[in-house]
């Protein structure tokens, strides 16, 4: 045999050597073919504390372009506690409300602020949260167009409905939904002293910043 032929042998046999080596070390010990690892990302989690800000509009009528909305805005914080899929949480919320006013026997009375202690359950989709919230609520009314209003604050109760979306660097995106109702509102006009039940339908977008 010539040298080159021993060469293109020797050549050989040491590809095959490799190429064996090389499928041995893809097959486990066990028989199956080792696959990289994979490490899929971790669930979001809602747990923690939140600050934010929000604004919209509040109106009597559940048409939010209705003739009687008036702009409002505030702020909100919050802590929310996640198990599994199901998210709980409390909020504190203040809501400055542009003076809208409302109609009571005789005259009309202004909402100022509303503050609001309320209590969420919800359910995570991931970074997608779907939720409920109840609480009470205290709103400060003053006299209007001949009336005279002697409560000031007065409570009444929130029932609501939202949805909330994460993003990344801890800032989340909401919309909410709150019909409050403030039961016996006192007022006094020309007619006398009325008791009046005032409702409200409140339409709001936020962010929120979680830490």
């Amino acid at each position: 045999m010539s040298f080159n032929a021993k060469a293109v042998v020797l050549v050989a046999g040491v590809a095959g050597v490799l190429a064996g080596n090389a499928s041995a070390a893809d097959i486990s010990p066990l028989g199956g073919i080792n696959v990289p690892s994979y490490d899929a990302p971790a669930p979001f989690k809602w747990d923690g504390a939140y600050v934010g800000v929000h604004g919209g509009a509040n109106t009597s009528h559940v048409n939010p372009l209705s003739g009687d909305k008036a702009l409002l805005g505030g702020v909100q914080a919050g802590y929310n506690f996640q198990t599994g899929p199901a998210v709980l949480g409390v909020e504190l919320e203040g809501s400055y409300l542009g003076n809208a006013e409302r109609n009571v026997p005789g005259g009309k009375v202004q909402e100022r602020y509303r503050g609001a202690a309320k209590a969420k359950a919800g359910i995570s989709l991931d970074r997608t949260l779907v939720y409920g919230t109840a609480g009470f609520t205290m709103t400060d009314y003053k006299g209007g167009s001949g009336t005279y209003v002697t409560d000031g604050f007065k409570q009444g109760h929130l029932l609501g409905v939202g949805v909330e979306q994460a993003f990344d660097g801890g800032l989340s995106a909401k919309f909410e939904y709150d019909y409050v109702a403030t039961d016996d509102m006192k007022a006094t006009t020309s007619s006398g002293v009325s008791k009046t039940s005032l409702k409200d339908h409140v339409f709001k977008a936020g962010l929120n910043y979680r830490f």
